[in-house]
């Protein structure tokens, strides 16, 4: 088992806290957010030398601070999204994954039960007190939750503005481990529809295929059958998208 962590994007909304630094390194309560992601990992049994990254805005410094990573780069982070960051990475797809997004801290033990759990196609971490966070967050409001549908114990449907908040199971934290053959299929897609359509093409709840999230995928896969199913925690990990957030992550985390 491998892991694969999307640290491409800058996070403008962060402000001055990424002037010099990617956003995945921003601290939190001390420490950088993908040094807490690396500690939680080794314990669920995935050491550094496991561990992929997509870099894009200054990788350089990303590499300096974690030479120990593998890393592949994606060159378009400015244009692109989670989606197409993540098919940078096709070379590491060939096993069983953990995936992260980049801007989020949680428990370890959220990472070894993930690890631990019963394999499936594509299982989703899903925080069932997801509406407690979003409690006074109005850099981050509602509407940007990748809320997740979940029916006869499988996700239906995953995204922001992709189910509505009261018929929502929890958010997808964007944590996540795919079966071996899971990315494969995605990038097969991913390949396919741009032989088809091109970048510009909608393509999910995304105006354009180049800026489409992982759950426009995620959704458009499991309406081709493939099982995904959830992970629940209650709590115990946060997004770091705004100042706002960043502020909330360092009284978590204590």
């Amino acid at each position: 088992m491998r892991a694969i962590i999307l640290a491409a994007g800058r996070g403008r909304r962060l402000g001055h806290n990424t002037n010099a630094i990617p956003k995945t390194m921003v601290p939190v309560g001390g420490r950088p957010m993908l040094e807490r992601q690396l500690e939680a990992l080794a314990g669920a049994g995935i050491g550094r030398d496991r561990v992929h990254v997509v870099r894009g805005y200054l990788g350089e410094v990303l590499t300096r601070a974690y030479p120990d990573l593998h890393y592949f780069d994606n060159p378009a982070w400015e244009r692109n999204n989670i989606l197409a960051s993540l098919m940078h990475a096709a070379e590491a797809f060939d096993d069983e994954v953990v995936f992260s997004y980049a801007d989020i801290v949680y428990a370890p033990e959220v990472a070894r039960t993930l690890c631990e759990a019963p394999s499936c196609e594509a299982l989703l971490v899903v925080d069932r007190r997801w509406r407690d966070t979003y409690e006074g967050r109005d850099q981050h409001p509602i509407p940007e939750a990748e809320l997740a549908r979940v029916e006869a114990g499988r996700v239906t449907r995953v995204g922001k503005r992709a189910v509505p908040a009261d018929a929502a199971a929890g958010e997808f934290i964007g944590l996540a481990r795919f079966a071996r053959g899971t990315l494969d299929r995605m990038h097969a897609e991913w390949q396919r529809l741009v032989a088809a359509g091109g970048l510009d093409q909608p393509f999910g709840l995304s105006p354009r295929l180049e800026v489409a999230y992982l759950c426009d995928m995620l959704t458009h896969l499991i309406e081709q059958g493939l099982e995904a199913r959830p992970l629940y925690i209650d709590g115990r990990w946060r997004e770091v998208d705004t100042e706002q957030d960043l502020e909330r992550a360092h009284e978590a985390v204590r």
